[in-house]
């Protein structure tokens, strides 16, 4: 694959971790560094029934990628505070599909195809054919036996549920819950997208929002 992130089994390390990634920014401090962060929260006390194995693999998998290595953290842990659930999680939402590839084309091929054709519903064997389509495509480094194909097609549709795209039932059919951009998110991630020297059009064309289904017209309206 040309321009693409490869395919990755990361969100095993943490699906949608909404909680955790709160206490995680609560404590960190502009500067730190993954390894800073995970001694600090080791110290803090605040992950009582969480190995320290347990939380080095969530800061190193999950934390590091989506809000470090993005220089959003230190926005994420004034807005953790300010913002309702609804739009911070959508936040959250945006950097984790950004961090994991597999995760972004599960939302915009599977969710919002189901969603647009009609259907109500997406089942995990929808989940396990996108990823078996993926392998042979070649989107990952090497190909996944049928017990990694079934634990990541789990963990696609754990990670929607944990961002209310789908519903948190154990079933295999999961039902599709509307998503729509919120205004502030989509102000936040524009002059997010400004700060790093997109112009305009870049800005209305970038792959984000993709995220909610919409179009470049969609975002120039919303926006």
């Amino acid at each position: 694959m040309k321009n693409k992130e490869l395919y990755t089994t990361r969100l095993q390390a943490g699906l949608g971790l909404i909680e955790e990634t709160k206490i995680l920014l609560s404590i960190y401090e502009l500067g730190m560094t993954g390894s800073q962060l995970y001694q600090s929260a080791l110290a803090s006390g605040l992950f009582p029934m969480i190995s320290a194995r347990r939380l080095r693999n969530i800061i190193t998998e999950c934390f590091s990628p989506r809000y470090l290595k993005t220089n959003s953290a230190q926005f994420l842990k004034v807005l953790s505070q300010t913002l309702p659930a609804s739009v911070f999680n959508q936040l959250l939402l945006i950097y984790t599909a950004l961090a994991n590839q597999i995760f972004f084309d599960f939302i915009t091929e599977v969710y919002w195809n189901h969603y647009s054709g009609g259907s109500d519903t997406i089942a995990i064997d929808d989940a396990k054919n996108f990823v078996i389509n993926a392998i042979s495509e070649g989107k990952t480094k090497k190909s996944w036996s049928e017990t990694t194909i079934s634990r990541v097609s789990s963990y696609l549709i754990g990670c929607c549920a944990d961002f209310d795209l789908l519903s948190s039932s154990r079933s295999p059919v999961r039902s599709i819950k509307f998503i729509k951009l919120q205004d502030n998110t989509l102000l936040f991630f524009s002059y997010w997208l400004h700060f790093q020297s997109f112009g305009d059009n870049s800005i209305i064309t970038h792959k984000i929002w993709r995220i909610f289904g919409l179009e470049s017209n969609d975002v120039k309206e919303e926006l």
